[in-house]
């Protein structure tokens, strides 16, 4: 490391503004730091000083989804043989690099893409590169289907980067998840390549023959397309939804992996443990009340059962948590994770059109986040004022 250090110091000079790279200037900080802690201090007025700086925080991000990506390679794997009627023939590490040589793709175009357009963006108004898109890079592809073309991912990101963040003014100033605008993009934009049977498996749309018997629809799909009073037969036991074995995004399936994650989050202070909770409890509460009033097979579907499916514990974990698209005040932060836990499996139950919901509950209460954290805010100053009255009286 002291190697690289010399290095970079001596490459420094050349990049400063004025200079022969100075236009290079933003490109060569983002490196800099992301290999070192800027040595950079705060000489007057009110700081935050503290051994962690933006960058550090968005690395424990990322490290928190590495399980998630990790399960998700050899899922990608996994299902692919099995569609061939191959899997038992393959080695755990077949599986895998299968996997890892499919998923790898999409996770380069989405940092490529993205990082090129923050840098460009960082250079135009004279800032340093962001660190937001560490993390936001790493999602995009996480909640992508694996068969998802290259160029939509570079599209979808480009479109995250630009409408989702920078016309906003930057990483920091947006007011939605970059990582859900790309999904909404590409869901609204390109439907048959993020929905059906057909997406969720390596290769299967251009597979003419498949195992017999085989099926790569999610469970939520089955559920949504039943016919009125027949209730899907589900090939998948609470065992494997819970482990991950199931079809569906890259590293949306395994609620295993995404809790290790979320207790990685929880255990540094990075994730808001009241976001997470209060968007499963949410979530568990409408499933216990569409259980009340059973219409259909999927409103008839266990409660906890919607937490295991789809992108329900993904969203709560990875996405509801985003410091800045969510809630700031601390009870806002409960009420702003109970309502899209609720408006999650209410949408993903009532709207057959679209059968997963988290992605658009989180949406919508980006939107709303600022509004709660005004009423919250509000609220305190009433209670406040009241106790001063009764004090004075």
């Amino acid at each position: 490391m002291k190697g690289l250090r010399k290095l970079l110091d001596s490459a420094k000079p050349n990049f400063e503004k004025g200079a022969k790279f100075g236009k290079l200037h933003s490109l060569f900080d983002a490196l800099e730091t992301l290999a070192f802690v800027p040595n950079r201090v705060t000489k007057s007025g009110a700081h935050i000083r503290d051994a962690i700086d933006m960058k550090r925080t968005m690395i424990v991000v990322v490290l928190a989804m590495v399980p998630a990506l990790l399960f998700g390679m050899w899922n990608v794997g996994h299902f692919h043989f099995q569609a061939l009627g191959q899997l038992d023939q393959k080695t755990f590490w077949e599986i895998f690099w299968f996997g890892f040589l499919k998923v790898l793709p999409i996770i380069l175009v989405s940092y490529v893409t993205g990082l090129t357009i923050e840098i460009i963006f960082a250079q135009i108004r004279n800032h340093d590169v962001p660190e937001g898109f560490f993390v936001t890079g790493f999602l995009i592809p996480l909640i992508m289907p694996v068969d998802v073309p290259l160029w939509m991912v570079a599209i979808a990101t480009a479109f995250a980067v630009i409408i989702g963040v920078e016309v906003f003014g930057g990483a920091g100033m947006n007011i939605l998840n970059p990582a859900l605008t790309a999904r909404a993009f590409l869901f609204f934009s390109y439907p048959s390549w993020m929905s059906g049977d057909k997406v969720w498996v390596s290769g299967l749309s251009e597979m003419d023959k498949v195992a017999d018997g085989f099926t790569g629809e999610t469970i939520m799909g089955m559920y949504a397309q039943a016919p009125a009073g027949v209730t899907p037969s589900i090939p998948y036991s609470p065992l494997e939804m819970f482990l991950g074995t199931i079809p569906g995004s890259i590293g949306e399936t395994s609620t295993l992996a995404i809790l290790i994650g979320a207790a990685i989050l929880i255990w540094t202070g990075i994730g808001s443990w009241k976001i997470i909770v209060s968007v499963f409890g949410g979530g568990l509460l409408m499933g216990y009340i569409l259980n009340l009033f059973a219409v259909n097979p999927y409103m008839q579907v266990d409660a906890w059962e919607h937490l295991l499916l789809g992108g329900f514990a993904f969203g709560a974990v990875f996405m509801a948590t985003d410091p800045v698209s969510a809630t700031q005040t601390e009870r806002g932060k409960w009420i702003y994770g109970f309502l899209i836990g609720l408006l999650a499996i209410l949408i993903r139950v009532l709207n057959p059109a679209y059968p997963e919901g988290v992605m658009l509950a989180i949406l919508l209460m980006n939107v709303f986040a600022p509004l709660i954290d005004h009423y919250v805010v509000e609220a305190n100053i009433k209670k406040r004022k009241k106790r001063l009255q009764a004090s004075n009286s």
